[in-house]
């Protein structure tokens, strides 16, 4: 079997499979046939490359994102050339899988990875969901709880991916420390209406946050007519063919504003949130554990209660401390939401402001930076009790329990 080999350490792989008595026709760098695919002019190291490529039966490539790219796989679409991602993470096992291409655990024996078969994801593949986390007005916590949700989800084994729907003020690029310079969600909505937009390329212009794929938000405040309410529903649908949980952060406000624009057909500035409101499986909502907050919560309520109409809703109370709320500070804040908006339970995640101010000066999400802290302990809780996993997830787990010793 001819092959080119283009992962780290190929010089050992390919005296392996020599040794296996496989004919290595050329080692590369991991990101050398994503270079040539792109520009065959790049010079004459490409030229010889792209020819060996055409005459090989295999592509030994590196999963990364950097090196599995979507014009070499297309290239070697027409070559009738063979794909097998060597995959060091789950993430790049999950890119080179919404390639439908061969996938091989970088552990493997390399003469054993040849042997890997194509995924065959559409025979697999089912719908996902999409978990939008709202709070009111001020800053509950909405972007912290929305990344700490992500990291907790993709634990279990799931895929998961993090989106930045926020038309008023985007924070989720400068809090995970990733580039917003091509706003991720931005760009898929332009593909949406193009009828471009798949799971391939949605992995394509996501960002990696350990095994998380992150679609940034906008990276200007002008930039909000972009988040139209057709895009972003469209987007949150086609996300469901590519990743088990999308977890979106939204902006506050919920108003219709038609009465205060003389153009009726015209973008609105919330279009987003209500968009993905409206998109939603699950509402997690946000409020702070402090007077202000609450009393914000409690008015905004019933206006989320009537944009999600009977969306079911999980109410997480973040920043819980007693210096600002008393004595028993989950107790009162709980008697006050009992009484003033009809909630009988929900989650508590408390105030760890070291912690906190580390992660944010690090750019780091908190299941990263301080992975000891309380809060990633209270948020695995809540994902323990209140968020049930998709039917897809669940079933995995189960296959993996009967086979288990």
């Amino acid at each position: 079997m001819r092959v080119v080999v283009a992962i780290p350490g190929g010089d050992r792989a390919a005296r392996r499979l020599r040794g296996a008595g496989h004919d290595v026709r050329m080692i590369v760098a991991a990101e050398a046939p994503a270079r040539a695919a792109a520009d065959a002019l790049a010079g004459a190291a490409a030229a010889d490359l792209l020819a060996e490529l055409a005459r090989a039966d295999v592509l030994l490539v590196s999963g990364a994102r950097s090196s599995l790219t979507p014009p070499l796989v297309a290239a070697c679409d027409r070559w009738g050339l063979r794909i097998v991602a060597w995959c060091a993470r789950d993430s790049e096992r999950r890119g080179a899988e919404s390639f439908g291409v061969a996938t091989a655990a970088a552990d493997l024996d390399v003469v054993a990875a040849l042997d890997a078969q194509p995924a065959t994801r559409p025979a697999v593949r089912s719908r996902g969901r999409s978990i939008v986390v709202w709070g009111p007005a001020g800053s509950p916590g909405r972007t912290t709880l929305a990344v700490e949700l992500a990291g907790e989800l993709v634990r279990d084994g799931r895929r998961v991916a993090l989106a930045d729907a926020d038309s008023h003020a985007p924070a989720l690029a400068l809090v995970t420390g990733i580039t917003d310079e091509g706003p991720g969600f931005a760009a898929a909505c332009r593909r949406v209406d193009r009828d471009e937009l798949t799971a391939a390329e949605l992995t394509r212009i996501a960002e990696p946050l350990g095994d998380v794929e992150v679609l940034a938000g906008i990276n200007r405040p002008s930039r909000w007519p972009e988040l139209s309410e057709p895009r972003v529903s469209r987007v949150l649908a086609a996300a469901r063919d590519w990743v088990d949980e999308m977890v979106v952060d939204v902006a506050a406000p919920l108003e219709r504003d038609e009465e205060i624009v003389s153009d009726l057909d015209g973008p609105r500035r919330n279009a987003a949130t209500l968009g993905a409101l409206a998109a939603a499986d699950l509402v997690v909502a946000v409020v702070a554990a402090d007077p202000v907050g609450l009393s914000r919560f409690v008015r905004a309520y019933p206006d989320l209660r009537a944009a999600i109409g009977s969306t079911e809703v999980r109410v997480v109370v973040n920043k819980v401390r007693a210096s600002v709320a008393g004595i028993d500070a989950r107790a009162q804040v709980r008697r006050t939401l009992e009484r003033y908006a009809g909630i009988d339970r929900c989650w508590f995640v408390p105030w760890d402001p070291r912690a906190t101010d580390a992660a944010l000066l690090s750019a780091r999400p908190m299941w990263l930076h301080a992975p000891r802290s309380p809060i990633p302990a209270a948020v695995r809780r809540f994902v323990g009790e209140a968020i049930v996993p998709p039917p897809a997830v669940a079933s995995r787990r189960r296959r993996a329990a009967a086979s288990g010793p």
